[in-house]
């Protein structure tokens, strides 16, 4: 059935918390809406996955937020939906002067955005996104953005250490089955970015131009077990259908008796045909010696290349121990290690697409600054817990990397500031006033920005760029990052400061709005 406008009414200008609606008719009223804003996206630490946790983060999502903004704007249904609307008396809870306003305002209206690409490595508290528009419609983006990118950044960054664990192995992702709905389609993209090399969502696979990957269920064997044909008929007739792309699923009824050794007959009426078998896949049981039998009793069969699929609530300690394992084992057995890993690739479906262990990110948008007679003033919030204390004002974010061509900091300055790469740069701890560094000129190979301006005043300015650019653009990244800071359990910490001016502007306003609230 083809959609009315009515029915998309939540996917568009209404796919929004109800106080942001309140915050900006506030705006209005008081004569604040028009003034000039800058908001900054961040999160605060990475994902804690219950025993271990992340050292750094994937950024993603941005291009399907920059998507929603593009063709997000106020219809006529929208704006009936808002009069609709009444407070606890009975009266209207927007007038309709505001919603004349909003009208005549789509959210992309006079907005720029600054963001670090998607594909690059990100730490806590570093903006990833800054937006700067009109106070009434920057304050409207807070929700749909962090909806966007939030939880593409969970799934790239899973992916990345999957990756990581793997060795480069070859990663699929599986997970549409066990996805949160329409979240599917953004965590499948996060995870071809974060690492993992193909999909089995059909639709996305199609959209991102990556040709979807999957083989067979269990059901397919039973479905030929209830009518007698048994597991050797299913592979037979798996065969016939795809015999250029034959993958096995051999753990229905008993991987080494029956799965495995059905397989191989099925592979050599392949060859005798003039196929090549691609593998076999096993979702349930010891991994580990499963795949080193595996790839024991293929080679002695005369089948050295065919892939062996793993699956199964796999996640990145999973792979980490099923490759520890097969090193240990495999040689007990009279098999190389070198035999069995090189032809391993991972199916991973629910920990990814969940982010399992870590299932939210704590990004948060907050504004940074307004600009009051052409001047722009930074905006403060202190908290009971200094570590939730925000540093105040716009800022860019700088990259700076040493001789060893090794990211060694993420460097935040105030907006109207360029850090001297032929001076000694003094890095301070964002909290801790008697922590900080020093790093010399001959200590430095580089200093990046990593903020990019992807809309200009409502128009994008973003490069379209593919799904393998922003692969490169992690690869490149995470081979900067000193593998302390790579580590999957107890990663060192990556240093992100504060330059000493921002961090003197920052204690500067500590101090005085603190005396001025006594």
């Amino acid at each position: 059935m083809r959609k009315t406008r009515q029915s998309c009414i939540d996917q568009g200008t209404l796919y929004t918390d109800q106080y942001q609606l309140t915050m900006a008719q506030l705006y209005y009223r008081q004569g604040m809406h028009e003034i000039p804003a800058r908001f900054e996206h961040f999160f605060r630490s990475c994902p804690q996955y219950n025993s271990h946790k992340a050292g750094f983060c994937i950024n993603a999502g941005l291009a399907g937020f920059l998507e929603w903004l593009e063709n997000a704007c106020w219809h006529e249904e929208e704006l009936e939906a808002l009069r609709g609307q009444v407070g606890s008396q009975g009266h209207r809870l927007f007038s309709e002067d505001f919603l004349q306003w909003l009208k005549n305002n789509p959210p992309k209206e006079r907005v720029s955005i600054w963001a670090v690409p998607e594909g690059r490595v990100v730490h806590p508290l570093a903006p990833l996104t800054v937006v700067e528009g009109p106070l009434s419609l920057v304050q409207l983006l807070e929700t749909p953005l962090l909806n966007h990118l939030n939880y593409p950044i969970l799934v790239a960054t899973k992916a990345a250490r999957l990756r990581e664990c793997s060795q480069d192995q070859p990663i699929l992702e599986f997970g549409l089955r066990r996805a949160q709905e329409k979240g599917a389609n953004a965590g499948a993209r996060a995870a071809l970015i974060g690492g993992a090399d193909f999909t089995s969502n059909v639709g996305l696979s199609h959209t991102v131009g990556y040709p979807p990957k999957g083989t067979h269920a269990h059901s397919m064997i039973q479905a030929f077990m209830v009518q007698g044909g048994g597991e050797l008929a299913a592979f037979r007739a798996y065969a016939e259908t795809y015999p250029d792309d034959c993958l096995l699923l051999v753990d229905t009824i008993n991987t080494l008796e029956s799965g495995i050794p059905n397989a191989i007959k099925v592979f050599e009426e392949l060859r005798a045909k003039g196929h090549e078998p691609r593998g076999i896949r096993m979702d349930s049981g010891d991994l580990a010696y499963l795949s080193v039998q595996a790839a024991k009793m293929l080679d002695h069969a005369g089948f050295p290349r065919t892939s062996i699929v793993l699956s199964g609530d796999l996640d990145e300690l999973a792979i980490t121990q099923i490759m520890e394992q097969i090193r240990q084992e495999a040689p007990a057995y009279g098999v190389d290690a070198g035999q069995v890993i090189p032809r391993l690739v991972f199916g991973v479906g629910t920990r990814l697409i969940t982010s399992h262990g870590a299932p939210s990110l704590d990004g948060i948008f907050k504004l940074a600054s307004l600009n009051l007679d052409n001047k722009w003033e930074p905006a403060v919030k202190l908290s009971e817990s200094p570590g939730k204390r925000l540093t105040p004002g716009s800022k860019n974010v700088w990259r700076i990397t040493d001789l060893r061509g090794k990211a060694t900091a993420d460097l935040l300055t105030c907006h109207d500031e360029t850090p001297d790469t032929s001076e000694t740069q003094l890095l301070r701890h964002p909290t801790d006033p008697e922590a900080y560094r020093r790093i010399r000129p001959d200590e430095i190979r580089k200093i990046e920005p990593l903020l990019e301006k992807v809309m200009d005043n409502g128009v994008r300015t973003e490069a379209n760029l593919s799904i393998e650019d922003m692969r490169k653009r992690r690869k490149e990244d995470l081979q900067c990052l000193d593998p302390g800071v790579r580590r999957i359990i107890h990663p060192h910490i990556y240093h992100v400061s504060l330059s000493q001016k921002l961090w003197s502007l920052k204690q500067e306003l500590t101090e005085t709005t603190e005396a001025e609230s006594t």
